[in-house]
């Protein structure tokens, strides 16, 4: 099955380091549903200290309905639940920044 590749920034607010780990080792159980059923799987975040840029990457499966997550209510809950340990919209989705791939090696 083909998949697409997506990485992009966020970024985490300052002391928030530990509480944001937290509550990812703690994502509830229907959120993860939800993404996997919109055909994300493979999901990392990575956190640079010093910048506290958080980097993640996923991948699509061909048929998936990740442009529909915003209109569902566990995602906007958790961005609201999110919202207080990093850089969000009025909507309190995260703010996001593509990366453009530059090398990759299956």
């Amino acid at each position: 099955m083909a998949q697409d590749q997506v990485a992009f920034r966020m970024q985490l607010k300052a002391g928030n380091e530990e509480e944001y780990k937290k509550r990812h080792d703690e994502i509830w159980p229907e959120l993860s549903k939800l993404l996997t059923e919109a055909g994300i799987h493979d999901y990392s975040i990575f956190l640079d200290k010093e910048t506290l840029s958080l980097f993640a990457i996923l991948r699509l499966k061909k048929e998936n309905r990740n442009d529909q997550l915003p209109g569902e209510a566990i995602m906007k809950k958790w961005w609201d639940y999110m919202a207080p340990l990093m850089e969000v919209h009025p909507n309190n989705q995260p703010k996001t920044w593509p990366l453009t791939p530059i090398f990759r090696m299956e």
